[in-house]
C-alpha cells in the first residue's frame, strides 16, 4: 500500500455493479500534476469523516488495481482523510497552478486517443476546446436501472443495514433519464460529441426537477443553460476526460468520456474578466 495526497477533481454520477454495489469514479491530480484514479469507491455509504468534495485535498492509501489495465487505475486500502478545501479565492490561483501548469493540457483530442491507443499510456487527462457549440440531449432507452440488479443490491443494502446502527435504510440513487454530451471543436477544427458523466450534472438536474415540480422540459433547459452559459462565458472552460474500463478494454474508437468540468474564470491582462 501506498500514501498519495490526491487533489480531487473528478466525482462521476453513481452507476451500479452488482459487484461493487453502487459505486462512484473519484479522479484527481497529486501535487506534481499526475493523474490518479480510485476505483471503485462507494461514496455514499462512507462515513461522513470521509466524504470528499471536489477540490478537496485528501489523503488515502492505495494500491494498483491489478485487475483494470489502465495506468492511473487504483484501489481504495486505507480510511480517507479529509485535509483541506481549496476555494476559489485569489483568483482560482491555487487551483489552476496544479490544473493547468503542473498537469498537461491538451488541446488536440485526436492526441489524448493516440496516446491511449499506444499501450494505454494515457487514460485520464485534462482537455481544451476551442469552441463550445452546444449541450446535446437524449432520452435514455431505459429511463430506470435494472430491476433484477437493483434488487440484488437492494437486497445486499438491507443485510448489511441489519448490523449498520443507522435506522435509515440505504437507497440507490436514481437514475438519470437522459444523456448529455457536450458538442464542441477542438483545436484543428474537427467537431465532437461527447457524453458529460459529471455528478455535478446529474446533480443539478434533479435540483431542477424537485425546484420545478417535476418539469423536465424546465430542467433540461436549467442544465443546458448553466453548461452552455454559465460554465461558457467569460470563462475560460476545460474538460477533463477519461475512458471507461469497458470500452476502453474494446479498444473502442473514442473510449473518452468527459467526467469533470473546469471553468475558471476568464483572465485577460492579468485581471479577473
Amino acid at each position: 500500500m501506498q500514501k498519495e495526497k490526491v487533489l480531487i477533481t473528478v466525482k462521476t454520477y453513481p452507476t451500479l455493479s452488482v459487484t461493487h454495489d453502487e459505486t462512484v469514479c473519484t479522479a484527481g491530480l497529486r501535487e506534481d500534476g499526475s493523474w490518479i484514479r480510485i476505483y471503485p469507491i462507494p461514496f455514499r455509504k462512507l462515513d461522513d469523516y470521509e466524504q470528499y468534495s471536489k477540490f478537496d485535498w485528501i489523503e488515502i492509501g492505495v494500491e494498483r488495481n491489478l485487475k483494470d489495465h489502465r495506468p492511473e487505475s487504483h484501489k481504495k486500502m486505507s480510511n480517507i482523510k479529509v485535509l483541506r478545501s481549496v476555494g476559489r479565492e485569489s483568483n482560482w490561483y491555487e487551483r489552476n497552478e496544479i490544473v493547468l501548469k503542473k498537469g498537461d493540457v491538451y488541446s488536440s483530442f485526436e492526441e489524448i486517443i493516440a496516446k491511449n491507443k499506444d499501450n494505454c499510456k494515457l487514460s485520464l487527462a485534462t482537455f481544451k476546446p476551442s469552441k463550445i457549440i452546444d449541450v446535446v440531449v437524449e432520452e435514455e432507452a431505459e429511463r430506470t436501472w435494472d430491476p433484477k440488479k437493483l434488487r440484488e443490491i437492494e437486497a445486499k443494502a438491507r443485510q448489511g443495514d441489519f448490523f449498520a446502527e443507522s435506522a435509515e435504510p440505504f437507497k440507490v440513487v436514481d437514475k438519470l433519464p437522459y444523456k448529455f454530451r457536450y458538442k464542441f471543436e477542438e483545436a484543428n477544427g474537427k467537431v465532437r460529441t461527447i457524453i458529460i458523466t459529471d455528478w455535478e450534472l446529474g446533480a443539478l438536474y434533479w435540483r431542477m426537477i424537485k425546484t420545478h415540480g417535476g418539469d423536465e422540459k424546465l430542467a433540461i433547459e436549467k442544465v443546458r443553460n448553466k453548461y452552455l452559459n454559465d460554465l461558457v462565458v467569460d470563462r475560460d472552460i476545460h474538460f477533463f476526460v477519461g475512458t471507461t474500463l469497458e470500452w476502453d478494454r474494446k479498444n473502442a474508437d473514442n473510449p473518452f468520456t468527459i467526467i469533470g468540468v473546469y471553468s475558471p474564470p476568464l483572465v485577460l491582462n492579468g485581471s479577473l474578466f
